[in-house]
This record gives C-alpha cells, structure tokens and sequence, in this order.
C-alpha cells in the first residue's frame, strides 16, 4: 500500500473512531431533548414542545417518537392538518409501534369533526384503521382498545362503525382488565345514551380499581357531566390513593362539595389550590373550568356579583366556554 494510501485509511479510521466516541452522547441529547418537549407537553406549553421537537429533528430526522410527540403538541393547539402530517411522518418511520399508530389516529379523528362532509368520510376511515392497526400491534395498548371501541360505538355504519363490532373487543377488554372493560362499556352506553347503564357500569369500574389517574379522572368527568356527587367523592378518594400529589382529586372533591351545598369554604379552598398547581395539559380540567365551580360556589352563597366576575373570569380565559355563558345569562342583572 501506499504512503498516501495509508494515510487515508489512518484518516477514514480515525474519523469512524471518533464518530463512535461521539456516539453516546449525541444519542444522550436526543433522549434529553424529546424529554424535554415531553415535560413541556406535561406543562400544557405546546408551542415550547413544538420548538424543542424542530430543533431536535435536525440531528435525529428519522426518529418517529419525536414526530409522534409534535403530532400531540398540534393536536392540543387545533392545528389538525399540521398534526396529521406529523402523525403520518411518525408512523411512516415507526410502522411497528402501537401507540404511534394512536396518536396519528387521534389525528385523523380530529381532523374529521373539523372537515367537509365529504372529507370527513374518508378521515374517519383513516381513524378506525389507526385505531385497529394500534390494537393489532398490542392487544394491552389500552388507550388504543379504547379509542377503537369508542369508535365503533359512536360511528355509523357507512364508516365502519356498529357496536356489534365494539362488543367482542369489549369482552376481550373485560377479561384482561375488568376496570378497562366496565369503564369501555360504560363509554359505550353514554354514546347511545343509555345513561342508566353507563352510570352503573362506571361505577363498575372505579370498585374495579383503575391503574392509572387518568382512568379515574376520565370516570371522574362523566361523573361530573351527571352531576353524581356521591361518586365525585368515590373518584376523588381513589385518585388521591393511587396519586397523592395529582391536583386533580382536589378539583373533583370541590364539585363534589358544591353540587352537594356542603363544606363550601373546603371547596374554594380546593379550587384555589388546585388554580395554583394544575398544569394547562388537556388531561387536567381547566384554568376556566374552575373558575366556572368557582362561580357556581358564589350562587349557592346567593353571593351574584362574586358569582359574575367568576364566570367572567372563565370567559376571560376561554370566551366560548359554554357553562359560562349560559350562567351569566341565567345571572341576568341579579
């Protein structure tokens, strides 16, 4: 070999030798970096999760969790085409992994409910196949199974749905998790509207010891539509034992307290806290959400004037947040 020849391969050996020397730690700013938008996700600041993911994808472009995460990020801010995009990005890098393949079906769902008719037929398809290719790839993505259920309870038969189709998933659901399978049953009876049933079956699945806070937050928002303060009580206790530090509970034991007219400055105080310590993600109820409770507390108070400048406040915060709106008109000049 030659001198030059020598030279070059001493060259090209020592270029691999370094790259290899990098090789950890560039993978190591990568991990940092997508728990990074990951923990601004958690804190409701979409737009700082979207900024950390763009910088990331410059070094790491073929990496479907950071796609997957910027889909989410969108989604959160109504930016449906967007979210898609990277959802379709996601999966196209990472065609095995379950939970990718829910996230870019949320996409599509969402995208659909915000489309033409004629577009939303064919983004609604999207989403059930999403939906099926994520249970197909884990049978224990719960979230996934859920997502599919819910679909196909929901949809009608010209895009693919029918609880004929949700039954046996939801039997299948039933004998892996019982807190899963009541919990999808009672999802199921609220969409048809047989609210007897769905009070029963997510009363079912609270006794049935959900895993995790979100479970019991989402039997908890049910709840809450019912009006059902007994079982807000139920919720609250069982996602303060399974979660102390989750503000949640303090939120559902207040609305609890307030449709039962007891324990009122417990539940201010509940709400303030929890104003103070929840994080703007969708998983937790809202900033404007409790300013609502906050005014439905003054008017059992009979105190009006204090009653309006919460709902103002919810409407400062959110001006098409319904509850809000039709309280300051039930309010009138009183």
């Amino acid at each position: 070999m030659s001198r030059a020849g020598a030279v070059r391969v001493c060259n090209s050996t020592a270029r691999l030798l370094l790259s290899l020397a990098l090789l950890p730690g560039l993978l190591q700013a990568e991990g940092m970096a997508l728990d990074s938008a990951k923990q601004a996700f958690a804190r409701g600041d979409y737009n700082k999760a979207i900024e950390i993911l763009k910088s990331a994808m410059g070094s790491d472009p073929d990496n479907g969790d950071l796609y997957a995460l910027l889909s989410r990020s969108y989604l959160q801010l109504d930016q449906y085409d967007a979210a898609v995009s990277a959802g379709e990005k996601a999966v196209a890098l990472s065609p095995n992994n379950s939970e990718i393949h829910r996230v870019l079906g949320e996409a599509y769902g969402a995208k659909a409910d915000h489309a033409s008719m004629l577009s939303a037929y064919s983004f609604a398809r999207k989403t059930q196949k999403e939906f099926e290719a994520a249970v197909q790839l884990d049978p224990h993505n719960f979230e996934a199974m859920q997502n599919l259920i819910e679909y196909d309870c929901a949809a009608p038969g010209m895009v693919g749905g029918g609880e004929d189709k949700a039954q046996p998933l939801i039997q299948k659901l039933m004998s892996t998790d019982a807190a899963e399978g009541h919990y999808a049953t009672g999802n199921c009876r609220e969409q048809k509207k047989d609210y007897a049933v769905a009070d029963a079956e997510f009363a079912k699945a609270l006794e049935s010891k959900p895993k995790t806070p979100k479970r019991i937050y989402d039997i908890g928002d049910y709840f809450l539509k019912r009006k059902n303060a007994a079982q807000l009580l139920t919720v609250a206790d069982a996602g303060e034992q399974l979660a102390p530090q989750d503000p949640r509970g303090k939120f559902y034991r207040a609305t609890a307290f307030i449709l039962q007219g007891q324990k009122l400055p417990d539940a201010e105080q509940l709400l303030r806290e929890y104003l103070q310590t929840a994080p703007m993600n969708s998983d937790y109820p809202r900033p404007w959400t409790a300013h609502y409770w906050l005014g439905q507390l003054e008017e059992r108070r009979n105190n009006a004037s204090s009653a309006r400048a919460e709902y103002e406040t919810a409407l400062k915060l959110n001006g098409k947040y319904k509850p809000a709106q039709d309280a300051l008109k039930q309010l009138g000049s009183r």
